[in-house]
């Protein structure tokens, strides 16, 4: 058994079966990927996969367990060579974080650019999704860590730190009527057409929640995964914008009045997540630091030693995060 074994049967399940996307992923040949799965297969003595001919069909139930112990496998051997590059060179290596667009245009720029200039050898790679996908990721270690304020919390061995409270603004053209109001009200905001984020997205989650507790039904119109979108329709006058406060520039948006919506939303929280097991290297440590400046390394090792996310949320039940 070889872990490029291991490692063609993870990528073939991860491309949904399609051996000849996997072997471009790899940058190798479709025969020897299929003759690798199929030297492991006789060796432990079962089918991986079923077969409809030439074509892989489907996972058989031996075989997703045995690929899902193949991907524990490779994470351990990821984390062993993590381990020695960091008595290797402790300022080479690859940082990989998923994120959302809201976190990646408005929260991490500044966090990127003076990480860069600490770690220059350092290679970073950002990817954007959902804040499933991004979850996702973490989970299966595609990627260092993910960022996002919802979603991280549908999987139960991803650790997840509190970064920092955030909460809405209402954007509306200048002139606009709500500017009018000395203290906006919900009543007064579900009047107008809505536009906002799709749901899943950067709190809308608690968005809907408000509006349900106050028996209103809002007319959503448009909704959109980026704020700068939001922004273009609220310009254009489909209807009342709802975004995150830190979306709202001041220079860049001065045809646009932010009212402050605080009092109508309860805050949200936005959360960095990995794998449970997770080797960090120290400039993981850093990175994190940086991003929030009260996850010490000493709480940080504490989260990730913990057995169970309820340990994780005891070591920050007191502590008081900043907001944006």
């Amino acid at each position: 058994m070889k872990l490029q074994q291991l490692s063609y049967i993870c990528e073939v399940a991860k491309h949904q079966l399609n051996v000849t996307e996997t072997a471009k992923s790899l940058f190798t040949s479709q025969p020897g990927i299929s003759k690798q799965i199929r030297l492991l297969e006789e060796e432990l003595g079962i089918e991986i996969f079923s077969r409809n001919g030439k074509h892989l069909s489907h996972v058989t139930p031996a075989g997703a367990r045995i690929i899902e112990r193949a991907g524990d496998v490779l994470r351990k051997v990821k984390s062993i060579k993590q381990f020695a590059q960091e008595f290797k060179s402790e300022k080479t290596g690859e940082l990989s974080i998923a994120t959302t667009h809201t976190q990646a245009r408005y929260a991490l720029p500044v966090v990127m650019a003076e990480f860069i200039k600490r770690y220059p050898d350092i290679t970073l790679n950002m990817h954007q999704g959902t804040p499933f996908q991004i979850a996702e990721m973490a989970a299966k270690s595609e990627v260092d860590f993910a960022i996002a304020t919802e979603g991280l919390d549908l999987f139960d061995d991803l650790v997840m730190l509190p970064c920092y409270d955030w909460n809405r603004c209402i954007l509306v053209p200048q002139g606009h009527s709500l500017t009018s109001i000395e203290k906006l009200t919900l009543e007064a905001v579900a009047e107008y057409p809505l536009v906002t984020y799709v749901f899943g997205f950067t709190g809308r989650s608690k968005l809907d929640d408000a509006f349900s507790r106050g028996d209103l039904e809002p007319k959503v119109v448009f909704t959109a995964t980026d704020a700068d979108v939001i922004k273009t329709y609220v310009r254009l006058g489909l209807g009342v914008g709802i975004i995150a406060k830190m979306a709202y520039d001041e220079m860049q948006d001065a045809d646009l009045v932010a009212l402050d919506a605080s009092h109508l939303f309860q805050s949200s929280t936005a959360m960095i997540g990995s794998r449970r097991g997770t080797f960090l290297r120290g400039y993981m440590f850093d990175f994190i630091r940086l991003f929030a400046p009260h996850l010490t390394r000493e709480i940080v090792e504490q989260a990730f030693q913990s057995t169970n996310t309820r340990q994780v949320q005891e070591l920050f039940t007191d502590l008081q995060l900043p907001s944006r």
